[in-house]
């Protein structure tokens, strides 16, 4: 069981660089044993650039090992230069507090921290142990062991040294040396044998390993005094995810995709997995899912015996929304997917037909004016900018292509208070792909 993790992240092609694979391999058959990803807390929530790693622990505590979070809100006060070309606007230490708190619940959707499980898994948080240390610990117990020489050839640090008009500021240059200390403590303390990352992340991560290997070095010169058995440490790193299309993943034109219902509604995060092109979604079913292998293997053979059909992106739509928004929500998101398309809208919950028309133009209207007669809506066709005249309006009507609330709309009906839904809501779509949600008050 616990050899499966290896080879399942490598069926998934999610192992990009690893250190001493064979003896990675024979350590962690012979679990459980606990690794760790790194989170930097820069907002109350994370974006889906950061779901591979939150994943990668979750396979790891599915083969049966114990998986450890690790919450960057000591190294979140400095900032990682990794992939920045200019210097980090610093938080204030109540601003990080606050995103690492507010982080917390994307790692208990993801990853079991119940009590009653053996391999649970740990939150820990790393202001915890670097709160604690002085400048001139840091300075002797571990700056002594890093190479300037060394640190300034990282490609980080290369590129922002090059860059007269940026630069990099000390702190920022000292980032690496509070992550490889990160490894350092978790191992020697908490038994944490291996760091998992972004591939981006693969110099702080061997820099954390040679940490530990010369301060064991230092604390036992003589070999004759060197514990019996000490227990080694390992990388591994997964690859920058990209798109088929050049364009960035994770990236939508709304903004990003984010992993908390309040900045990425439930439906959103469906919608962006349910589009998915063709030349993407199988990487992203072993990516971003726990789907079986041969149920994977049977989503590709569909994929290319029928793309139309899009089996493949509703299976992912389906399990990735699951995974951290729960089956309800799943089902809402499928179920609006659906409506939407289909026009057949009155059904849904509130919340999820204000999700499903989040983004479409709306208004807000007196809803005494639905008194008596109601609203004509041909006027409101107009006043929605449905049309441009009552000519115009009168066709779209007289062609049946005007719907209210997904029932196809009379020539000379008028909106009444009985038409809303939910007491409040009149959505109106004219042809296919024009809405227009009016809000009653």
């Amino acid at each position: 069981m616990f050899d499966s993790f290896l080879k399942d992240m490598a069926w998934r092609g999610l192992i990009h660089q690893s250190t001493h694979e064979a003896e990675l391999a024979r350590h962690l058959s012979t679990g459980p044993r606990r690794a760790y990803v790194g989170f930097d807390p820069t907002a109350n929530s994370l974006t889906i650039g950061n779901l591979m790693g939150i994943m990668t622990l979750r396979r790891f505590q599915e083969a049966g090992h114990q998986p450890v979070v690790v919450m960057g809100g000591g190294t979140g006060l400095i900032g990682d230069p990794s992939g920045k070309s200019a210097e980090r606007q610093l938080m204030t230490r109540e601003t990080v507090e606050a995103n690492v708190q507010s982080q917390r619940r994307i790692f208990e959707a993801l990853i079991d921290f119940g009590a009653g499980r053996a391999n649970r898994g740990t939150l820990v948080n790393n202001i915890d142990w670097l709160g604690r240390l002085s400048y001139l610990d840091a300075l002797r117990d571990i700056g002594k062991f890093f190479s300037v020489n060394a640190m300034i050839q990282r490609d980080s640090v290369r590129d922002r040294l090059h860059n007269r008009d940026q630069g990099i500021s000390y702190t920022e240059f000292s980032y690496m040396i509070l992550q490889s200390y990160d490894y350092y403590h978790l191992w020697k303390d908490q038994g944490v044998t291996l760091q998992m990352g972004g591939s981006d992340q693969w110099g702080n991560i061997v820099s954390g390993i040679d940490l530990i290997r010369r301060h064991e070095h230092a604390d036992h010169p003589n070999a004759d005094a060197a514990p019996a058995a000490v227990d080694p440490a390992f990388a591994l790193t997964w690859p920058l995810v990209t798109k088929a299309d050049g364009t960035k993943f994770g990236k939508t034109e709304s903004g990003a995709i984010w992993l908390t219902a309040d900045r990425t509604s439930p439906y959103e995060y469906f919608q962006f997995w349910l589009n998915a092109a063709d030349g993407d979604v199988i990487r992203f079913l072993k990516f971003f899912t726990l789907l079986p292998h041969d149920r994977i293997a049977d989503l590709e053979s569909s994929m290319q015996k029928d793309p139309a059909a899009r089996e493949a992106q509703r299976a992912l739509a389906r399990e990735a929304t699951t995974l951290l928004h729960g089956k309800t929500e799943a089902d809402n998101a499928e179920a609006a997917a659906k409506a939407l398309f289909s026009g057949e809208i009155a059904g849904l919950p509130e919340a999820t037909l204000r999700q499903v028309l989040g983004n479409v133009p709306s208004s807000r209207l007196a809803k005494s004016r639905l008194d008596g007669a109601g609203v004509p809506l041909l006027d409101l066709l107009i006043e929605t900018h449905l049309a441009s005249s009552k000519r115009e309006a009168r066709e779209f009507l007289a062609s049946g292509s005007v719907a209210v609330n997904g029932r196809k709309a009379s020539t000379d009906e008028s909106i009444k208070a009985s038409d809303l839904l939910h007491g409040r809501l009149l959505a109106i779509r004219r042809g296919k792909k024009h809405w227009h949600l009016t809000e009653w008050e």
